[in-house]
């Protein structure tokens, strides 16, 4: 669930186009490099790709927590080992000034008059291996509606009609890849089981890559249709077997299997990785904490934070009280800047004007129609009328969604619905996407290796197996 509502935000990337420097090119600084910002006690993951252009480099930058990607840096230098690149934005120059070290670029991060520092490395090598695979790999076109969505279909070796997963995307735009700093996280689910005798359809998001429509102006009950009609699609492909159809879920993903489940009989299995059992409005409130803890912040900015959310949820159902939620915002991001020392509140400028930056992107964020439909989203009505086998994953260290209190929602559920043939597995020291981590913090998922802790793929792979049969062959 990546789609995280920060509401008292003081960085805030937001992009400007502009072209990219001249410089010295700089032998081995060229290619990817991935990392984050730590700043006021916050980090936020960025990728930054460095291209030589004969003398010259340009270069662009990645911010997934924020949606952005492929943003354009501006006045790159690379001298000997120095490495320096700005990002023009609403609140202010974004400056970076780093030195290239052990294989690591590293140095002071500025903006708006705050200081912080960054770090970048290399990524990790992926998990994916080279092509050919050694099985079918094709584009496909899928019809939701009005909606076209756009997507890869891996079909097994085997000439028998296989079983078959469709997977689902946690919240906000994602690829068919489900893309998160660099780890293809589909990708490489897809290529496991397809490697093992199960073929796997992953699509582009509403309104992403190939795919049209929008996400933030639909709703998960859209989702829900979007994922029906590529288990229609699979029903109708000669090489997959109909009664052996199922579903994989991230995040929100987790959400959309489950009411699916409860409404088709075609549904065979599913898997929930990392899905909710709490109300949209309990995860995001409990976020607020756990994500909030390992970034530095005190119990009174946590306690403050969760009081705004609460105000903003009223006027989200309501819609009225804006003036106050807006009130409310802009005293805590004054307050911030009041704490800062002086020579950084006289370089953010005109205080009001970045204040009312700041509300205004929260106020966009919440007023759509998926957020209100999330907010309020309870996944246990679902849940209680599942009758298909189920697995549940979980990651020790999930900040996003926490194991202890979804999984004790899930198995009440399931209780309540008589479900008896299920399992749930949590990985240890696994975070959101399922990486080995060390505190799960959000600003470790550009950091670490773009792979699943050990047995994560194994037990998918022959869970589904077990389900469907193909274990037994």
């Amino acid at each position: 669930m990546r789609r995280m509502v920060s509401f008292v935000a003081l960085v805030a990337l937001m992009s400007t186009v502009f072209s990219a420097g001249r410089v010295v090119a700089q032998p081995g600084v060229a290619g990817p490099w991935e990392g984050s910002i730590s700043i006021l006690g916050t980090q936020l993951g960025i990728v930054v790709v460095l291209t030589a252009d004969g003398s010259n480099y340009k270069a662009t930058i990645d911010i997934p927590q924020q949606g952005a990607k492929g943003l354009p840096l501006t006045n790159v230098r690379v001298d000997q080992a120095k490495v320096h690149f700005e990002l023009p934005a609403g609140p202010g120059l974004a400056v970076f000034d780093g030195e290239l070290k052990g294989g690591v670029i590293s140095g002071k991060f500025e903006q708006a008059g705050m200081a912080g520092t960054f770090d970048l490395k290399r990524p990790a090598a992926g998990a994916v291996p080279a092509p050919p695979p050694p099985y079918k790999e094709e584009e496909v076109t899928i019809t939701s509606g009005a909606v076209t969505l756009a997507g890869t279909l891996t079909l097994p070796a085997s000439r028998a009609p296989s079983p078959a997963v469709v997977m689902i995307t946690g919240s906000g735009p994602q690829n068919r890849d489900e893309e998160i700093f660099g780890f293809k996280i589909f990708r490489v689910i897809a290529d496991h089981l397809t490697r093992h005798g199960i073929a796997v359809l992953r699509v582009d998001d509403r309104g992403v890559g190939g795919s049209s429509g929008s996400t933030s102006q639909s709703t998960t009950a859209d989702f829900a249709d979007d994922t029906l009609a590529g288990v229609k699609y699979l029903q109708a492909r000669p090489e997959i077997d109909k009664t052996r159809v199922g579903l994989m879920g991230h995040s929100e993903g987790g959400l959309v299997a489950p009411m699916l489940a409860a409404r088709s009989a075609d549904i065979a299995f599913i898997i929930l990785m990392s899905g909710p059992g709490l109300t949209g409005e309990q995860i995001m409130l409990a976020q607020s904490e756990l994500v909030g803890r390992p970034a530095g912040r005190t119990d009174e900015q946590i306690r403050r934070n969760q009081e705004i959310q609460r105000k903003m949820f009223a006027s989200v159902r309501s819609g009225t009280g804006w003036d106050e939620v807006g009130a409310m915002i802009r005293s805590e991001i004054k307050a911030g800047i009041d704490a800062l020392p002086e020579a950084q509140r006289k370089a953010i400028g005109d205080v009001e004007k970045f204040a009312e930056a700041q509300i205004k992107g929260q106020m966009d964020a919440v007023r759509t129609p998926w957020f209100k439909f999330f907010l309020d989203l309870d996944p246990v009505t679902s849940l209680e009328k599942v009758r298909c086998p189920v697995l549940v994953l979980f990651g020790e260290h999930d900040v996003q969604v926490p194991a202890g209190p979804n999984r004790a929602a899930i198995e009440k559920a399931f209780a309540r619905g008589g479900l008896k043939n299920y399992r749930i597995e949590v990985f240890p020291r696994a975070n959101h996407l399922y990486q080995t981590s060390e505190t799960g913090g959000v600003g470790e998922y550009a950091t670490l290796k773009k792979e699943f802790v050990p047995g994560f793929l194994d037990l998918v792979s022959t869970w589904i197996g077990e389900q469907t049969g193909i274990s037994k062959r």
